[in-house]
């Protein structure tokens, strides 16, 4: 009998062309699904809660695949994985869900969490945005409440993608300091192709002085992407969890 089985897994995307397959670049669904064929010896086909882009990591990103193996040992199969994998992705775990569940579609939220700095760190340099400016955090957090208010993001959207609808729900936008560090952190039930690196350029716009809150609803109300900044790089950005319904566990 065929079963699902979900999953989780880190990654430093520092090294691919972003999640998905892509025809002339090394993505990490590709480099998962070789290992888990070569190592089954069978063919398997993994499907992603969803796609980040090249240079984007992944603190949990949850995938599936089906397996009609009956004795199966999820832990002895993820040590496995985790010895042949390259060093910058880490299988965290492997469970049974229900046949029905889809990692992308069942999933009920996403956390992103965007890093910026004003310092040079010679050892995080390619996991945080460094700035040269005092942002207002006040004024940012200001606007996280009009995000949360908001339905449609297309001002945030990458132009020409194949989503059927640009309308998400943002439950948490917020900005936190620690010392030289600011961190972004935003859930949403769903995110569109570079929306969270154009709020975040945009929102460091209004933190430099350069945009407030009138400018901010135009920039949402023109449903327009050249009305938003410029994306933030993609290599501060972290997938930071995926949550689905509890029941889905076997």
């Amino acid at each position: 009998m065929i079963k699902r089985y979900f999953i989780s897994l880190s990654y430093n995307g520092k090294n691919y062309c972003g999640w998905q397959i892509q025809p002339n670049a090394i993505s990490v669904q590709q480099t998962l699904q070789e290992a888990m064929s070569i190592l089954i010896r069978q063919e398997i086909a993994i499907v992603g809660a969803g796609r980040t882009d090249s240079g984007v990591h992944a603190r949990e990103m949850i995938a599936h695949f089906d397996w009609d193996e009956n004795d199966f040992d999820g832990n002895d199969l993820c040590m496995k994985l985790n010895r042949f994998l390259p060093k910058d992705i880490s299988i965290r775990s492997i469970k049974e869900v229900t046949t029905d569940t889809h990692a992308r579609f069942s999933a009920i939220s996403r956390t992103y969490s965007y890093c910026i700095t004003q310092i040079k760190d010679p050892f995080l340099h390619d996991l945080k945005y460094r700035i040269s400016f005092d942002p207002d955090i006040k004024m940012m957090n200001h606007l996280c409440t009009i995000l949360e208010e908001t339905d449609d993001f297309t001002s945030f959207s990458k132009l020409h993608t194949d989503v059927k609808t640009n309308i998400c729900d943002v439950k948490h936008a917020q900005w936190e300091r620690s010392g030289y560090d600011f961190i972004f952190t935003i859930q949403a039930d769903r995110f569109l192709r570079n929306m969270v690196r154009s709020i975040v350029g945009t929102l460091l716009q209004a933190g430099r002085g350069r945009l407030n809150e009138v400018d901010f609803r135009q920039i949402i109300d023109a449903k327009n992407r050249s009305a938003a900044g410029e994306s933030a790089p993609a290599h501060a950005l972290f997938l930071e969890k995926v949550e689905y319904p509890q029941d889905i566990w076997v």
